[in-house]
C-alpha cells in the first residue's frame, strides 16, 4: 500500500532492524576499526583524504548519496497538502525546529565549549566543534523519524506530512541559517562552499529519489517497497564506511583526548531533551492527539545526522573537530531516542488529563 494512503488510525509499532536497535554498537566498532587502520595503514587513507574536487572529497560524496537517497527516496512530497489537517502539531514541529532548535544548540555551543570545557578542548578546534553542533541541530530527522513514530503509536500520515514539509523548508533555509549562525559564533565559512554543500547533499539527493520514486510507483507500491527493502543494506554499508574513515583521521585527536567525545555529547544530551519537552508541552498546551505529539516532539529531539556529517567533512575536512561533533550525534542517536519515546509512552495518561483541561 502506498504511504500516502495509510488509514489515520495509530499504527502497532513495528520492530527496528537490526542495525537500528545497534546503532551505537556499530559505531563503537567503527572508531576501533577506524582508529586502528588509521594508525597502521595511514598512506591510503591520506590519499583518499586527497581526492577532492572543489572541497569535495569524491569517496566520501559517494557514500553519502549512496547513505541519503534510500531515505529521502522514503518521503512523500505529495502528502505536503495534509499539513492543514494538523496545523498546530505542524507549527508546533515548524517552531522548535527552526526558531529553537539551531539557536538553542549555538547557545548551548557557547556555553559548554567555548566556556566550560574550553581549558580541556584543544583551542585550535574550539570552532570547529560549534560549527559541528550546530551543524547537527540546522539538520531535522527525516528517515529514523518515521522509526520512532511508529514505536509510539504516532499517526503515520502527520508523520509523512511533517517530514516532507521539513525537508522542503530545509532546501532553502539549511545554508542561510547555518551561516547566521557560524557568523554569529564568529566563524568563516565560504557561501560558495555551504551552497555546494546544500546542492550536493540536499537538492540533487531529493530530485535523484524523486524522480526514482515515481518511476517505482508508476510500476505499484510493491515496485517502491521492494527497492527499499533493496538498497536498505548500501546505505547502512556507506554510513559504516564513512564512520571508519572519519575516524581513521580522527584517530590520534581521540586517544590523545577521549573524554572529547563526552563533552561534546553533553550539549547534544541537553538539546534532545530540551526540545522534545518543549514541542511534546506545547502540543499538549495546544490541545493536539497523543499521537500527533509524539512524532512532533521526536522529530525535534533527532537528526538528519547523514546530512550534518557530509556538509562537516565538507565545510572544514576530515580532521576537523565539525566532523567529529557530528558523529557523536550519530553515537547517541539510538539510545537517547529510545529513552525519549519510552517517556512519552509512559506519560500518556498524563497528557491526555492535561489536554482534556486545555
Amino acid at each position: 500500500m502506498n504511504t500516502t494512503a495509510l488509514p489515520a488510525r495509530a499504527e502497532a509499532p513495528a520492530p527496528m532492524s537490526r542495525f537500528e536497535r545497534w546503532l551505537t554498537l556499530w559505531v563503537f566498532l567503527c572508531i576501533v576499526v577506524g582508529i586502528g587502520l588509521g594508525r597502521w595503514l595511514p598512506g591510503p587513507f591520506q590519499a583518499i583524504g586527497r581526492m577532492e574536487v572543489a572541497q569535495v572529497n569524491i569517496p566520501v560524496g559517494l557514500l553519502i548519496w549512496v547513505m541519503i537517497i534510500p531515505m529521502l527516496l522514503k518521503v512523500d512530497f505529495g502528502a505536503l497538502h495534509q499539513v492543514k489537517q494538523h496545523w498546530r502539531g505542524i507549527g508546533v514541529t515548524l517552531f522548535v525546529n527552526w526558531a529553537v532548535k539551531p539557536f538553542s544548540m549555538a547557545l548551548l555551543g557557547w556555553i559548554f565549549i567555548r566556556h566550560v570545557f574550553a581549558p580541556y578542548l584543544p583551542a585550535g578546534q574550539i570552532d570547529s566543534y560549534v560549527a559541528g553542533l550546530i551543524l547537527l541541530a540546522a539538520a531535522p530527522c527525516t528517515a529514523m523519524v518515521f522509526v520512532w513514530s511508529r514505536l509510539t503509536h504516532g499517526h503515520p500520515l502527520f508523520t509523512l506530512s511533517q517530514v516532507a514539509l521539513n525537508d522542503t523548508i530545509m532546501v532553502f533555509a539549511f545554508a542561510p541559517i547555518v551561516a547566521l549562525l557560524l557568523g554569529l559564533s564568529s566563524i568563516t565559512v565560504p557561501w560558495d562552499t555551504l551552497l555546494t554543500s546544500v546542492g550536493l547533499y540536499i537538492v540533487i539527493p531529493v530530485l535523484i529519489a524523486q524522480a526514482w520514486r515515481k518511476a517505482l510507483l508508476s510500476r505499484g507500491p510493491a515496485a517502491l517497497d521492494s527497492a527499499l527493502a533493496t538498497i536498505g543494506p548500501w546505505s547502512v554499508a556507506a554510513l559504516l564506511a564513512t564512520l571508519v574513515l572519519l575516524f581513521a583521521f580522527q584517530g590520534e585527536a581521540i586517544l590523545k583526548q577521549p573524554l572529547v567525545i563526552a563533552m561534546l555529547a553533553l550539549p547534544i544530551l541537553i538539546q534532545v531533551f530540551f526540545n522534545s519537552a518543549l514541542a511534546y508541552g506545547l502540543n499538549r498546551r495546544l490541545g493536539e492527539s497523543h499521537n500527533v505529539a509524539c512524532p512532533s516532539a521526536l522529530i525535534g529531539a533527532s537528526n538528519f545526522f547523514e546530512l550534518a556529517v557530509a556538509a562537516a567533512i565538507s565545510l572544514f575536512g576530515f580532521n576537523s573537530g565539525a566532523a567529529l561533533a557530528t558523529v557523536v550525534g550519530v553515537l547517541i542517536e539510538v539510545p537517547v531516542m529510545l529513552l525519549v519515546v519510552r517517556v512519552v509512552n509512559r506519560s500518556k495518561g498524563w497528557y491526555e488529563a492535561g489536554r482534556r483541561q486545555a
